[in-house]
């Protein structure tokens, strides 16, 4: 009895050991490294170019490259193109650079929110939103509707998160499909 327990026991953690680590998901058509740091992994996402040209119009890249940790809500492209006519062109502009640094730090917290920690923080709260200070010191809420985590800016504007818990060497990334604005 004891020798096929031993090899009962042996037998699950060789298949334990073999088993697949669970990846982060793909974004935009590229793998997501956990070894990589928030710019090493969204440069790659073709989903994210408008977003990684405005980081690094406004200067972020270093910091965005840094140790952090960050939470990041990364809108797509389509989120840019939502806005209204030319509002992308004109914060691109160098004389915009403070004005697009604000819209870009609003989208970031300090720490590592995953999805599990943001919902659990909307359900205990009273009125179901988990509140954050952003990077710029601007507020940003989660709030769980239906299955979906939505993040919601100053002005109420909520955008879904499509892709959650993209974890990085320097915390993690949350794809949304809308452009957070601070006020």
């Amino acid at each position: 009895m004891t020798n096929l327990l031993t090899r009962l026991v042996a037998s699950a953690a060789i298949a334990i050991a073999a088993a697949p680590a669970l990846a982060n998901p793909e974004v935009g058509g590229a793998a997501m490294f956990e070894s990589k740091n928030i710019v090493e992994n969204a440069v790659n996402s073709k989903d994210h170019t408008t977003l990684v040209a405005a980081v690094k119009a406004a200067g972020l890249v270093d910091t965005l490259a840094s140790p952090g940790p960050f939470t990041v809500f990364a809108p797509v492209n389509a989120a840019f193109a939502a806005l209204p006519a030319g509002t992308v062109d004109t914060l691109l502009k160098p004389e915009n650079k403070a004005m697009l640094t604000k819209v870009l730090t609003a989208h970031v917290v300090a720490g590592t929110l995953t999805a599990a920690k943001l919902k659990a923080c909307a359900k205990k709260s009273r009125d179901g939103f988990c509140n954050m200070t952003t990077v710029s010191g601007d507020a940003l809420s989660a709030k769980v509707r239906g299955k979906n985590l939505y993040i919601y800016d100053e002005s109420g504007t909520a955008g879904r998160v499509t892709i959650a818990d993209v974890m990085q060497s320097n915390g993690v990334i949350h794809v949304v499909d809308t452009v957070l604005v601070p006020k």
